[in-house]
């Protein structure tokens, strides 16, 4: 029940409430209630979106440390390169010049070493060979006289700004000395032209040299003894992942292909951050040339030297991808609504999963041997227990059409699946028996290049761990043949 009183001049609005209370409703608001009510959530909304950044940047904080280290390295350089401005005895050796330190510390600082000091030695060369060029362009230009003086200088700028862009095109070029292209391009061009206004133009190149090797040198040395992050290891590090995370994948795939939709232990969202990893090896080439490139540029550090094949380590991670392409084809045969009947699954799955686990440890025995910097002695034996899984896969894809055991599908026994057999029931499951084949052919390239990188970066070689006397090495066994072979083995 609504009803309305009016007190004081104002009209006042009482509901009467299920539980027996009444609530009263106040006059409806203005335009400036309602100006201040939006005013308002729009002053909250912009503090909850600093707070959630804030949040989020210490969280990427927290994970990488490194990160928030890089940040306060770059605000040490800038403020120990700033110093040329406060202090006047500075100030007065290189002029206003000094704000080129402080703009060779913005664009050259980077985050790993190796990308510094290639930034520095591009930025470096591309002054002083521009620089030294554009003065001598600006002596000749000065002894053809003031009528020929500008066409000169406009027609050395335009020769030399075409060739020097043409060079980036240029794939070793552009890979190792792109920036220094571009650097040599704004500098000549500054130097020609802003030669002719220019009475001294050698002492003003002289200082803006010197400011730009203060502004390198100081980038370089505070990147190398400041909690360095060198870019060859993070190659090394990241070439180890991809392997590893390939062999996580191929072995959960294959053991989710022939689940029978069984729930694991593990989580759902742990699962798929551990098969889906092979993803990451996709996308990696772009980083590791990237990587590959600024390494080269490194001094000796830790265990890599001064020249270390870290060509080897692309070769790795194309052998890699490939892998992760068959992989790729392996989790679409087993997201395909057209799957194989289970009685057929159950003909392959022990071999299959034997398969599985032998190629990712032959991956995994790689991704160790790259980490300890030592050749494995497992490796050959790995590699040939693959290749004899292969072959019994083959003889098993073999043997299909001559199947005569008994087995259950639909709740009927079927006696002679010679003529029960369909074309659409074997595909699937012929075609990831293929893809897993040739995963496993592709792991052994992988394999081949590793031991590539073992002789070029000379790694140590593993003591082989022979058994004892009277020792058995014992292989783990799924398929029954192999387990009555064991439990004779046993009596025997």
């Amino acid at each position: 029940m609504v009803k309305g009183e009016e007190m004081s001049g104002n009209l006042e609005w009482t509901i009467n409430m299920p539980n027996g209370k009444s609530k009263i409703l106040g006059p409806e608001r203005g335009l400036v209630g309602r100006t201040w009510e939006k005013l308002k959530s729009l002053v909250v909304g912009f503090v909850m979106k600093i707070w959630k950044f804030l949040v989020e940047s210490w969280k990427i904080g927290v994970a990488e440390p490194k990160k928030f280290i890089h940040c306060i390295k770059v605000g040490l350089a800038l403020s120990v390169v700033s110093t040329f401005y406060y202090m006047r005895p500075l100030y007065q050796s290189v002029g206003g010049n000094a704000m080129w330190a402080i703009m060779t510390v913005v664009v050259v600082f980077e985050y790993m070493v190796g990308t510094t000091i290639c930034k520095s030695v591009n930025r470096a060369i591309a002054t002083i060979a521009a620089g030294s060029l554009g003065v001598g362009v600006h002596w000749i230009a000065g002894h053809c006289g003031e009528k020929y003086e500008p066409i000169v200088i406009g027609a050395s700028v335009f020769i030399f700004a075409s060739a020097a862009t043409f060079s980036r095109f240029i794939p070793t070029v552009k890979a190792r000395f792109d920036y220094g292209a571009m650097i040599f391009i704004l500098t000549f061009s500054f130097v020609s032209v802003s030669g002719y206004r220019v009475d001294n133009l050698i002492i003003l190149a002289q200082n803006r040299v010197s400011t730009i090797a203060i502004g390198t040198s100081l980038c370089v040395l505070i990147s190398m003894l400041f909690w360095p992050v060198w870019a060859g290891d993070q190659l090394h590090h990241q070439t180890i992942s991809n392997l590893e995370k390939l062999a996580n994948s191929l072995e959960g795939y294959v053991a989710e292909y022939f689940s029978n939709g069984e729930t694991p232990n593990i989580s759902e969202e742990d699962l798929k951050k551990k098969i889906l990893g092979y993803k990451c090896v996709l996308n990696s080439k772009a980083s590791e040339e990237s990587m590959a490139n600024f390494a080269r540029w490194e001094p000796a550090h830790g265990h890599f030297y001064f020249g270390y094949p870290w060509k080897q380590y692309l070769k790795i991670g194309a052998a890699a991808r490939n892998c992760a392409y068959c992989i790729d084809n392996i989790s679409s045969c087993v997201d395909s609504e057209m799957q194989a009947p289970e009685f057929l699954k159950n003909y392959v799955k022990d071999r299959c999963i034997n398969l599985s686990f032998c190629s990712s440890k032959v991956l995994k025995e790689a991704a160790t041997a790259i980490k300890t910097r030592r050749k494995s002695s497992s490796t050959d034996f790995l590699v040939h227990e693959m290749n004899s899984m292969v072959q019994d896969l083959h003889d098993a894809l073999k043997s299909f059409p001559t199947i005569r055991d008994h087995a259950d599908r639909d709740g009927e026994k079927i006696e002679n699946l010679n003529k029960e057999l369909l074309i659409a029931e074997i595909l699937p499951l012929g075609t990831f028996v293929t893809l897993l084949i040739e995963t496993a052919a592709r792991i052994e390239d992988t394999s081949v290049e590793v031991d590539k990188l073992a002789t070029m970066a000379k790694f140590k070689t593993q003591k082989e761990k022979r058994p004892k006397q009277n020792e058995l090495t014992v292989i783990p066994c799924t398929n029954s043949r192999d387990q009555e072979a064991m439990k004779t083995l046993e009596m025997v």
